[in-house]
């Protein structure tokens, strides 16, 4: 078991949960204000998206993620900023016999491209998506192969930037941990993300599976979405992680009860400090992953 228990909190995402919460922030004002909230709420860590305030739509915009970060610098707490590095490779094949009739929810670009506002704001963290994946039920994947992932770590690693791997399913974990083989990353962060389909489901067998396959000494953490969310924070952390929660995985507080992202950052703490563990604090959490403060 994990004892002192770094809380990611992953604030909007950029799915289509807008119309489904009135809570899901969608302007970089409104994201910023999460983070405030997240962090007030004892979180360590945000991880952030944007999107285009008029639409709601997921975004890759800098100027969006320049002032959610100048927001979140200027407010009054400390918090590590994770900025995702995922947009940009959505393919939504064409329908039927057809395929390459590409669909309008297609936003593919090059792994460099990627990382235009990592390269300008220079985040503590930043993602890195390790592998291709079907996501949903339609025709749309998700789409980052191993040139791709070789470009991205290499340049991530010459910014500086702490590198937090996002595992979505078993193969994923096997090539990030060949691009440390290959030196192109200097001990990074893993995520174990469960239950998004069609990649690793949430459960604990799958989870321990995953775990029993990181290098030795990995800092990591591991969610669920849904419903699942926090038996998954409970069961990464009785099995030596750290934990995710948040509104781009997980709408509800209870049964009917739609959250924030700050009470759902709060029901995790709960949750920890009964099975006897402690939410570092963002100093704490820095020397765990071996941060150097920005900003």
């Amino acid at each position: 078991m994990n004892h002192d228990v770094i809380i990611t909190c992953a604030l909007t995402g950029a799915g289509d949960t807008t119309a489904k919460s009135p809570h899901v922030p969608v302007t970089p004002k409104q994201i910023a204000a999460a983070a405030v909230e997240a962090a007030k709420a004892g979180a360590t860590v945000v991880h952030c998206h944007v999107r285009d305030p008029q639409t709601g739509r997921f975004s890759r915009d800098v100027a969006l993620y320049r002032e959610v970060m100048e927001r979140i610098r200027e407010a009054d707490v400390d918090i590590i900023v994770n900025l995702t590095a995922g947009m940009g490779g959505d393919l939504e094949i064409g329908a039927g016999e057809r395929p390459m009739e590409f669909g309008p929810n297609t936003d593919l670009v090059g792994p460099l491209t990627r990382l235009a506002h990592v390269e300008q704001l220079l985040p503590e963290i930043c993602t890195l998506d390790c592998g291709t994946l079907n996501f949903g039920d339609g025709d749309t994947i998700y789409v980052s192969t191993p040139a791709q992932l070789r470009a991205g770590a290499r340049r991530i690693t010459e910014l500086g930037v702490k590198a937090e791997l996002e595992i979505f399913d078993t193969g994923h974990l096997w090539f990030a941990k060949q691009l440390i083989k290959e030196g192109l990353l200097d001990n990074p962060l893993f995520q174990l993300c469960l239950g998004i389909p069609w990649g690793a489901p949430a459960d604990t067998t799958t989870m321990k599976a995953m775990v029993d396959n990181l290098p030795p000494d990995a800092v990591w953490a591991g969610f669920g979405i849904g419903r699942l969310q926090m038996p998954m924070a409970a069961q990464a952390v009785l099995l030596g992680g750290n934990v995710r929660v948040g509104l781009e995985d997980n709408l509800w507080l209870d049964k009917g009860v739609l959250a924030t992202n700050g009470q759902l950052v709060e029901r995790a703490g709960e949750i920890l400090s009964r099975l006897g563990a402690r939410v570092l604090t963002p100093a704490e959490g820095r020397k765990k992953m071996g941060l150097t403060q920005r900003g």
